[in-house]
Parts: structure tokens; sequence; C-alpha cells
């Protein structure tokens, strides 16, 4: 029922995974969370999607997290009088407000806080980066540029804006109807798109109001730059490879990547690596070479989760895909080279009593040989500080609340249990013991390290550490 492997695997759904078969398929290939992304489809699609991974998640008896994911302010030109235009390097071009077709020479650029925020001297990139403008004047309706590296280019490409602020949310007026026919749903995460600083997603947060958990993805240059400041007010933070390498150096990200991860961690906040992992299996049934390494160094990085977007969602090879995911982070988490990096990024405990019996139970159970520490949580809070310690002994939750246990599908090494909560000090022994013998995780006279809160239910009260032996009476409860 539940994972050897601690990293988790998020997997994007879409037209090649629609399917109950094939959903069941994915999760049983290692994906632990299912991402529904609302740029594409209908929301009746998105709750139907969203149905049938409960479906799954009913036959599997595994909690499943579901994410949705925002997208975002999207910047984009407008049309040409041709299909496409061919602008050459060194010509001036010039993007305005007139709403009349564009041609070799101009195109209309219909977003008012771009105006606003640019300069002279620095650069506008189109189609996903591969043109690149130099600004040279910047007017109320008219920005004049010199082509920088030229092209093909038509209509409704995409527009980025690497050295600026916008003036603008993060939450556009599709964003707000889509966040709230998500929370509606009941997912479990909210991805939020384009985040450029800390009040993008405090904004988010006064909505959602605790019904989600809140992802910032990090793809801007200001974001990394305030990266602190975001994770302080978000639930975990998603490394968006794609746009953040159009809006960086792409020689910039790998180094980047590192340090948002780092961050989070030392934050107890989980991590995500995304964008192009494997992108080759789109149309491949194997990853190149240089994918697994891609793959492999996240994990050795320390995310909590990796995900799959294309390549699940509108891929020939969605099962393999997942597998092939999970059998590189399966076997990078068995070299000892991997436990030596966790053990470089341990975060210093704060003076509080549930990290410092977090950070104990690693050590206590790494000492007797444990074969399991046990959480007991509501909120997900005291499981969440058990995973930033990064373990190398497997982490079981319990925990009475089917939303938390979903939550913390997404983090590392966390296997949940939906199950009632201690009622008294020896419920809270013998529900242990039992479910980890259930489980697989523990023989009899196997010892398990337990942690929990008292008095039992009440939430971020971690303050009892015990050291039990599985007997027989337990398993007859």
């Amino acid at each position: 029922m539940h994972r050897d492997r601690r990293t988790r695997i998020i997997a994007t759904l879409g037209p090649a995974s629609n399917t109950f078969e094939m959903i069941k398929k994915l999760s049983d290939a290692g994906a632990d969370v299912f991402r529904l992304n609302m740029s594409h489809g209908t929301h009746s699609e998105a709750a139907e999607l969203y149905n049938t991974v409960r479906e799954v998640e009913k036959s599997t008896g595994r909690p499943i997290g579901i994410l949705a994911d925002l997208q975002g302010p999207k910047l984009r030109i407008g049309t040409f009088k041709d299909d496409a235009v061919i602008i050459e390097n060194g010509q001036t071009f010039i993007l305005d407000c007139d709403k009349s077709p564009g041609s070799k020479d101009r195109v209309e650029l219909p977003h008012p806080e771009i105006y606003q925020a640019v300069e002279p001297k620095t650069e506008l990139l189109l189609n996903d980066g591969k043109v690149r403008l130099h600004i040279d004047k910047v007017e109320e309706n008219r920005i004049t540029t010199t082509v920088v590296v030229g092209g093909e280019l038509s209509a409704r490409k995409g527009v980025n804006v690497p050295s600026a602020i916008l003036p603008m949310a993060a939450l556009t007026v599709k964003d707000k109807k889509d966040l709230n026919f998500a929370l509606d749903l009941g997912v479990d995460w909210v991805a939020l798109s384009f985040v450029q600083r800390a009040e993008d997603v405090q904004e988010a947060r006064d909505i959602i109001c605790g019904r989600a958990s809140v992802m910032a993805k990090i793809e801007k240059p200001s974001a990394v730059h305030d990266i602190d400041e975001i994770i302080a007010v978000s639930d975990g933070v998603m490394v968006a490879r794609g746009d953040m390498g159009v809006e960086m150096p792409m020689e910039l990200v790998p180094a980047k990547q590192k340090k948002i991860i780092r961050h989070a961690r030392r934050a107890g906040i989980p991590s995500v690596v995304a964008t192009q992992m494997m992108e080759s299996m789109i149309t491949q049934p194997v990853p190149t070479r240089a994918e697994v390494s891609d793959v492999a160094n996240a994990v050795f990085d320390g995310a909590d989760a990796i995900m799959l977007s294309a390549e699940s969602a509108a891929g020939d090879f969605p099962e393999e895909a997942v597998a092939s995911m999970s059998r590189v982070a399966i076997t990078i988490e068995a070299e000892p080279s991997y436990k030596r990096m966790l053990g470089k990024d341990n975060a210093t405990p704060e003076a509080t009593t549930a990290d410092a019996i977090s950070a104990a139970a690693k050590q206590v159970s790494a000492t007797i040989e444990a074969k399991a520490i046990v959480t007991y949580t509501g909120s997900g809070s005291t499981a969440i500080r058990a995973s930033r310690e990064r373990p190398e002994t497997p982490l079981l939750v319990l925990t009475p609340n089917i939303g938390t246990a979903r939550r913390l599908a997404l983090v590392w090494g966390l296997n949940c249990v939906y199950s009632q909560d201690a009622v008294n000090f020896q419920d809270m022994i013998d529900k242990a013991c039992n479910i980890c013998h259930e489980y697989g995780y523990a023989s009899i006279n196997d010892r398990i390290v337990i942690m929990a809160g008292m008095p039992f239910g009440t939430p971020g009260k971690t303050n009892v550490l015990r050291i039990s032996r599985v007997q027989d009476y337990h398993i007859n409860i």
C-alpha cells in the first residue's frame, strides 16, 4: 500500500490520462499526487478528473493528493496581417497599443502594466525567449526596441519581462473563478503561477482561508530574490523551470533550484521540481540519459517531490514515464552519497517542544534501529517537522483527518494512514504498533518510535516521544 520511495511524484492529468484505468496505472506505477492544469480544459472536465482520482483512491486504500495549478497572468502580443512574420537581428521593432494586425515592423502589446514597468536598456522576450528585444525608448503607449535575436513570430505569442516587477495581481479574473471552483471541488493544494512577491501569495491565502494548502511557483527573478519572504507565507514552493529558464539565463537555473529547495527545507515546507523532467517520453518509451540525470539531481538536492507535465498528460507513454521516474528516485535514495547530502542540509531545530522531539525521534530511531517512526497528527504540522529531519527510518503518519492525509501525500517520506485519533496513552501505543504490523513496517518484538501530542486531538501540541516494542497483544486489539 505504501511507498519505499521517499521522494514523491506528481503526475499531470490530461487527454492521455483521463480514465479510471490509466489513473489507476499511474498510481500503481508511483504517482502520489495528481495535478489538474487549470490552463487547459473545462471545469466539467476537471471535476470528472477529480472524481475519478477519488475513485482510484478508494480502490488503492492510499490517500492521494490533488493539486490545482492556476494559469496566472498570461502576457501576449496581438495578431499579424499574415500568419507569421520574420524579424531580423538589428532591425527596429515596435510594440504599441494599436489594435490593428501587426507587420514585420510592429505588433500590438495590449498590456498597459508593461509600459509602466519597463525601462530603456532592458530586454523584452517573446515566444518563450526565442526572440529577444533590447528596449531603446519607452513612451506611454509605445515601446521602441532593437532586435537582438530575431526569428519567426506569430500571433498571440507570450511576452516575458525578466527585469521588472509588473504592477499586476498574480490572480486574474479567470484564476479567481478557477480557484473558487477548485476549492469547491475539494482540492488539497493550489499552485499560484508567476508569483512576484509575498503579497501575491497572501492575496490567494486570504481567498482560500485554509481550505487548501498554497504552493508558490517560483519562475520569475523577483521571486527568487525574495524567496525567503515568499516561503514565509507559503505552504510549499515549486521550482517552475520552464519560465524561469526564459526569465533568467538558463545556466543560472540549476543553482537557483538548489537554493530554493535548501531554503524551503530549512523553513520546513515542501518543495517541488517541475518542467521537462522527462520531456522526451512524450513520444519515446524511455528517457534520455540527460533526463535521468536531471531527475537524479533533483532527488539529490532533497526535493520533496518531482513532477511530470505533458509526459503524463498528453504523452504516448504516461505509465512508463511515472515508472521511470520512480525507478530513478528509488535508485538514488539507496546511494550512500544521497544520505550524506541530506545530512548536510539539516535544519537547526527551533527552540520548541515539537522541533526538539522531531530531532530526537530521528536520533533515537537510528540508535535503537527502530523499524518506524509513527507520528500522530491532526493538522499535519508534526509530520512535516518529522519529514524535515530526513530520517533513514520510515515515517508512518496516523491522522483522523482525510484532508491532512491527502495533503501530506506530497511531502518527503510521509506514508499516511487515515485512522481515528488515540483516546488515551495506551490506545496511542496499541494503534501505532498494530498499524505498523498491519502495513508491514514491523514484526513482533521490533521496536518503533512514537511521536504524539497530549492532550490528544489538540493541534500543535507535540510533546510525547515513546519507544515501544510490538507485542502479540497489540495485534489482537
